[in-house]
């Protein structure tokens, strides 16, 4: 990485902390910190939901996506559109309601504080895992094209991303990702640019693509087993982004900031709209690479566009995607913090010890940011080393996480809407049971030949866009059938 470059990179960081200490001005209570004293605009919660759904996976991997194959990948994001309305139009409303702190304060208004509590500590350990293994698979690329260890590269994200969200709070992430979103949309555009004109410029790049089927946009077959098919796409995606814009507070938590519902829903919507934008461009930066015979077959495709950034873009120019590449790491990052401390600090901490001074729960909320920044770091050295010596098995299983909690999650607030004979009691077993049968249908292919059991097989061979609906029906259904229980047998369950 040259000089220029770096002065690129560092400036980022320094503007990224300094955007903290600003935001940091006149905080006096939770609201303040965790919702921005719901007072952002539609437009900037529009972009942060963008920028923390895009880890620095995604803006490694959808350009090999698209050298390798073709478009079909945005089938997905049309079913994550799908899924944003249906949010916008059946569970946005309840949020609003009051003056809810987090996702999970719905749940305790209908199911009870216990019920709360479970949802609450599923949501913090999926999500401390999940973003463990993020930020060490961010760290991967960083440590490609700036040379440092992986190790550094992990302090380095953990270290700049810790210091913002604690002064800055969730105003800080919101400005922030505003800011990220913007760098490394830019760096796509100019990388896009540059692919193109190594190609030929724009035209013999695309004909030469679609020439080999790498436009294509639609698959219309009926196939379970197929990743990208619009069936699986529309359902399965739509279904996902229920599930993560619905009721992973996560997003919940941009949601509650706006300023209105109305704000909420455009922001939310407008979300879905740009997610396809955004994977359309980085699609095309991937198809450009291999128009232009940057993508040889035996180079992993995750590798290709870091290769691309480092070997072909010209100074300064390479500097803002790798801060791109960072920032999108960062975005992710600084957003599971501040996320999982209100929870803490909401669902549980204030529920058990029933401390409801908005000084007090400042301090607090600033002290669960701290130490989940810490466990984040902790967690992602953990997989660095670990990894090392097991042939990264337990990256696979971090990444699944979220697929299989998802539709537990979902499932439950259909439960709410749904069955009103549902108590608590039958949502926690209902949830518990999901998660143990989720965990055996996604590592059923690790699980056939280690157990012997040829049954589970078939299940394996499921395509992870099912895996959120499959999870959400059998919520559903363990629910309304623990629901018709007579009380007698609910109670002693």
């Amino acid at each position: 990485m040259s000089t220029v470059d770096l002065v690129v990179v560092i400036v980022y960081l320094v503007g990224s902390i300094g955007v903290g200490l600003w935001a940091a001005r006149s905080q006096k209570t939770t609201g303040d910190y965790f919702l921005g004293a719901r007072d952002l605009p539609a437009w900037a919660i529009l972009l942060s939901i963008v920028a923390t759904e895009t880890s620095a996976l995604t803006v490694i991997s959808v350009p090999g996506i698209g050298a390798r194959g073709d478009l079909t990948f945005l089938q997905l994001a049309f079913g994550y559109l799908v899924g944003r309305v249906l949010v916008a139009v059946w569970l946005l409303p309840g949020y609003f309601k009051g003056e809810q702190e987090t996702a999970y304060q719905r749940i305790e208004s209908r199911f009870g504080l216990e019920a709360r509590r479970v949802v609450s500590v599923v949501f913090l350990v999926t999500r401390a895992l999940g973003d463990a293994v993020r930020v060490f698979a961010s760290a991967i690329p960083m440590a490609l094209v700036t040379g440092w260890s992986v190790p550094t590269s992990i302090l380095a994200i953990g270290t700049v991303t810790m210091i913002y969200t604690w002064f800055g709070g969730f105003k800080a992430v919101v400005w922030t990702d505003v800011m990220q979103l913007s760098v490394y949309v830019a760096g796509g555009i100019g990388a896009l640019v540059i692919a193109w004109g190594l190609a030929g410029g724009p035209g013999p790049a695309l004909g030469a693509a679609a020439a080999a089927g790498k436009l294509r946009l639609i698959d219309l077959s009926i196939d379970l087993t197929s990743t990208y098919t619009l069936l699986g796409g529309l359902v399965g995606g739509a279904m996902l982004s229920a599930a993560s814009h619905g009721t992973d507070h996560l997003i919940v938590q941009r949601l509650l900031a706006s300023r209105s519902l109305g704000a909420a829903r455009r922001a939310l919507i407008g979300s879905g709209v740009a997610v396809i934008l955004q994977f359309l461009l980085f699609l095309l930066v991937g198809s450009a690479i291999w128009a232009a015979n940057l993508a040889p077959a035996d180079v992993p495709a995750d590798r290709l566009f870091p290769s691309f950034v480092l070997t072909h873009l010209p100074v300064g120019l390479g500097g803002l995607v790798i801060a791109g590449i960072l920032a999108a790491a960062m975005g992710t990052h600084s957003s599971a913090i501040n996320s999982m401390a209100s929870s803490a600090t909401h669902d549980l901490y204030a529920g058990w010890t029933g401390r409801r001074d908005p000084a007090h729960l400042l301090r607090i909320g600033r002290l669960f940011s701290g130490i989940w920044g810490v466990v984040l770091m902790l967690g992602a050295l953990f997989f660095h080393f670990y990894s090392q010596r097991n042939d990264s098995p337990v990256v696979v299983l971090a990444l699944s996480i979220a697929s299989i909690t998802y539709g537990g999650l979902l499932g439950t607030y259909l439960l709410a809407g749904m069955v009103p004979r549902a108590a608590g009691r039958d949502v926690i077993v209902a949830l518990s049971i999901t998660v143990v049968v989720m965990l055996v249908v996604v590592f059923a292919k690790q699980l056939a030949p280690l157990t012997g059991a040829t049954w589970l097989e078939p299940i394996g061979r499921l395509a992870w866009p099912w895996y959120v609906p499959l999870g959400t029906l059998l919520t559903i259904g363990l629910g309304l059938g623990m629901s018709r229980l007579p009380a007698t047998a609910r109670s002693s369950g």
